[in-house]
Order: structure tokens, then C-alpha cells, then sequence
């Protein structure tokens, strides 16, 4: 499933943008790869980051693996409750599993994201 109203990178994150923030998470191709989550470490809100940036970490019972910013800006906010419960992650990444929120992204940046089609056939070419 890749919905059509966000943006993806190659890294396999998806932004979705709300305002003047974008909501940050991994996709369901990413955690279905992972397979059972078992910690993430989300960032420190208030912190700045480069596009390409590390986000947080996460592991699962499989890999361990970094999570990037899609987009450079300032965390507004963090999932905290994926301290508690990580398998939000793979039961809803377009949801419950959202990891953080940026604040002063760049819309121009934003778009030049991979849309739902180009990750469709991203992830189909990682399948072969």
C-alpha cells in the first residue's frame, strides 16, 4: 500500500505535510522488511536537521537500522509513545507509527520527493 497523498524517499520514509509541518514516518514496505519492531529512538524535539540527517534508530528482531529527515528543519514534535509500544509502527506506519514532526520545512523541497508513483516503482525494482 502506498497512499497518494505523500511524499517518499529512497531511504523508504514518508512525509506527509500538515501546514507549515511535515509529519515523518517510515513506509509499509520499510517495516514489513524489518519485520517485528522492538525500539525506536525518536529525536530530541528542538533539534535542527539537514536533510539526510538522522532522525532517530530503529531495531527490530531482524536489523537495526537509522531513520533520516527527509527534509531539513526543526523538530516540533516526537512520537513518544513508540517508547511504549513500537509495534505501532508495523501495525499503522501511516498513522499511530508517525516518528516526528518538523517544523520550517521547505515546500519546494517537499515536492521534489519521490510521489507515490516513482516509490511505487522504487520499491518494485528492490523486489526483483
Amino acid at each position: 500500500m502506498v497512499p497518494q497523498n505523500l511524499r517518499y524517499t529512497t531511504e523508504h520514509e514518508w512525509v506527509r505535510l500538515e501546514g507549515d509541518e511535515a509529519v515523518v514516518g517510515i513506509t509499509d514496505f520499510a517495516q514489513k522488511k524489518l519485520g517485528d519492531i522492538v525500539f525506536i529512538e525518536v529525536p530530541e524535539i528542538g533539534r535542527e536537521l539537514p536533510a539526510g540527517g538522522t532522525l532517530g534508530a530503529i531495531e527490530s528482531v531482524k536489523a537495526a537500522s537509522d531513520i533520516y529527515a527527509p527534509l531539513a528543519g526543526r523538530v516540533a514534535a516526537a512520537n513518544d509513545q513508540l517508547s511504549a509500544a513500537p509495534g505501532a509502527v508495523n501495525r499503522d506506519p501511516y498513522g499511530a507509527g508517525w516518528i516526528a514532526r518538523l517544523s520550517g520545512v521547505s515546500r519546494a523541497e517537499f515536492e521534489k520527493l519521490l510521489d507515490a508513483a516513482a516509490y511505487q516503482a522504487r520499491i518494485a525494482a528492490e523486489e526483483k
